[in-house]
């Protein structure tokens, strides 16, 4: 919210609370006693979420500053399950305490970066307050869009012409129409890939505030957005992800068991295809990318491993820009730091494969190299399912390959 205010966006009263005392103290200082303690998670859905703590609710209004701080004791420190969390929940390390402002009517307002209409669109509702997807769903009527011209910015006709077709009248839609302006200029300043209010808000004296923000901002900007990007709250974050990151890599964890490690989206996409064809799951999508080192991918082999459920990996590189002797040492170099005893198939194809294969087979280490695309992740699944039936059994599996 300090974002929007520093725009002169009007937002209610409030502030983020770490601990129960600071919620209380913010509460107190507000000097009201319609307050709302919500917790602070990347996730939507909080209002129908459940913490581990056993409370109902990640958004309570409370009457006194001594419930705010008793129910931000229950939030803090604690998972918050949603439906778009997952089971796995979030852990709340914030709360937001804020005063608590009667509603005349909610609605949704959106700007995100399209690429139909390459660049910015405004999506707007009168149905504020819930799930735009569930609007689109059942009412697409009452959708407002608007591509803007990222070269011309949001003019103040246009930003009038939306006001009105949600609704706002009188007063309210020179405020709305303000507000809008102010929220696309955050948008191009901050290198914004999305902004959403949900709900904005006409309170009863008719005054137009964003109740709620999510906001998203382009990582290849954090150069530029140092102010911006300093706000990460890396604990909402998947700790691999973050790992990541640091190196370089691109990695999404999924919920399989076979790890992947990958030069290049398309063919990261295509090994995951065929694990899957082959009666697998993968654990992950990793991209090396074309110019990694071989400390990247020992980093990339870290990251893989520290997922418990990885019970094999496999590697599908294509060495194009990517020179496959750099992988081969890359590959060793991780087995040998992390001792890794997980079943390892290795496919590489491509510039300077011979020198990889000479490497690896030099090495001494157990690998199965195996230049078929399909043999390999048939090998991969077959050896996965072996040592999960070895974890099923509380038996550890070792293996040895036969010359």
């Amino acid at each position: 919210m300090g974002l929007l205010n520093q725009y002169g966006i009007k937002t209610p009263r409030g502030q983020a609370a770490t601990s129960a005392a600071q919620a209380e103290q913010i509460a107190r200082d507000l000097k009201t006693s319609d307050i709302v303690v919500k917790a602070q998670v990347l996730a939507g859905g909080r209002g129908k979420g459940h913490f581990d703590s056993g409370l109902q609710g990640g958004v309570k209004m409370v009457y006194n500053s001594a419930d705010a701080g008793v129910y931000a004791s229950k939030m803090l420190g604690h998972k918050l399950i949603t439906k778009q969390t997952g089971a796995a929940g979030r852990i709340c390390n914030a709360v937001y305490v804020v005063e608590r402002l009667y509603v005349r009517r909610e609605f949704y307002f959106a700007i995100v970066m399209d690429r139909a209409a390459q660049g910015p669109v405004i999506i707007a509702s009168s149905q504020g307050g819930m799930n735009i997807e569930d609007v689109a769903r059942d009412s697409p009527e009452a959708i407002v869009t608007l591509p803007v011209d990222i070269r011309e910015g949001l003019a103040l006709a246009d930003a009038e012409a939306v006001a009105k077709k949600l609704g706002f009248d009188g007063a309210s839609v020179a405020q709305a129409a303000d507000t809008f302006q102010k929220l696309y200029k955050i948008f191009v300043e901050k290198d914004a890939t999305m902004i959403e209010i949900n709900p904005l808000a006409e309170i009863a004296n008719g005054d137009v505030v964003c109740m709620d923000a999510k906001f998203g901002f382009d990582d290849n900007a954090e150069f530029r957005q140092a102010d911006v990007h300093k706000l990460r709250d890396l604990t909402q974050e998947d700790a691999r992800e973050v790992a990541a990151a640091k190196w370089n890599l691109n990695y999404i964890g999924l919920d399989g068991t076979i790890g992947c490690l990958v030069n290049g989206a398309g063919l990261a996409m295509a090994t995951m295809d065929i694990i899957k064809l082959n009666g697998g799951d993968p654990a992950n999508f990793l991209d090396v990318g074309g110019g990694a080192n071989a400390e990247q991918v020992a980093e990339a082999f870290k990251i893989i491993s520290s997922d418990p459920r990885v019970s094999a990996i496999l590697v599908n590189i294509f060495g194009g820009i990517m020179r496959c002797d750099i992988i081969a040492q890359g590959i060793i170099d991780a087995v040998k730091q992390l001792g890794l005893s997980l079943p390892l198939v290795v496919r590489l194809q491509g510039t300077e494969v011979e020198a990889a294969k000479k490497l690896i087979a030099e090495s001494g280490l157990r690998m199965f190299s195996i230049d078929d695309l399909d043999a390999a992740a048939t090998k991969a699944v077959q050896m996965s399912k072996i040592v999960e039936l070895g974890r099923q059994a509380g038996v550890k599996v070792g293996f040895e390959i036969s010359k």
